[in-house]
């Protein structure tokens, strides 16, 4: 049997938030809170705007941005609570999602990272690919391919963000295949 693939919790993706924060700016998270204290930001852009100028993006940027204005209440849910609640009335796309993540964890160093409506797929430096039911008979998986245009199982996507601009639609686990495989691949190598 095969074992199902661990999504992180919450607390997991704080950690490893903090790690990349302390890792690419070479300073503690005590250290940044104090900062932004210190400049007492009026809202978020604010902040997000002033972390640029830092040089504190993407991962490490939103913690601090949690820290700063509070974590949303779907970030304190469990992983399976959230991917429960986006499969609740599609049950017949669960297997598919999870034929899906155990083809990612075949990637070294893949965490899986779930919201509230669609699991991300991170890779050491970024996301490159996320997981959503888009319809109740179809989910689909968002890739960062940016030499890739659409064509074959390649579609245009459209509200993944984050320069996904290609996704491939999937009904059924027969799906998930050799061919499938290889583009999450594609998409992984060309974000790391």
């Amino acid at each position: 049997m095969v074992e199902k693939p661990q999504v992180k919790s919450w607390q997991e993706m704080r950690a490893w938030q903090i790690e990349l924060l302390e890792r690419g700016t070479g300073e503690a998270l005590d250290v940044w809170t104090d900062r932004i204290r210190g400049r007492a930001p009026g809202s978020e852009p604010e902040l997000r705007e002033w972390l640029e100028r830092q040089g504190v993006r993407g991962y490490a940027q939103m913690l601090l941005v949690h820290e700063a204005f509070g974590y949303p209440d779907f970030l304190r849910q469990s992983a399976d609570d959230l991917i429960d609640g986006q499969y609740a009335d599609r049950p017949a796309l669960r297997p598919v999602l999870d034929a899906v993540l155990l083809r990612a964890v075949e990637l070294p160093e893949v965490a899986l990272q779930a919201r509230k409506t669609f699991v991300a797929l991170v890779g050491p430096r970024r996301t490159f690919a996320r997981v959503r039911p888009t319809t109740r008979t179809r989910l689909d998986v968002g890739l960062r391919l940016p030499e890739e245009a659409a064509g074959g199982r390649l579609l245009e996507a459209k509200g993944f963000g984050d320069d996904m601009a290609l996704r491939i639609a999937l009904q059924e686990v027969g799906q998930v295949d050799e061919e499938f495989a290889a583009t999450l691949r594609r998409a992984y190598d060309a974000n790391i």
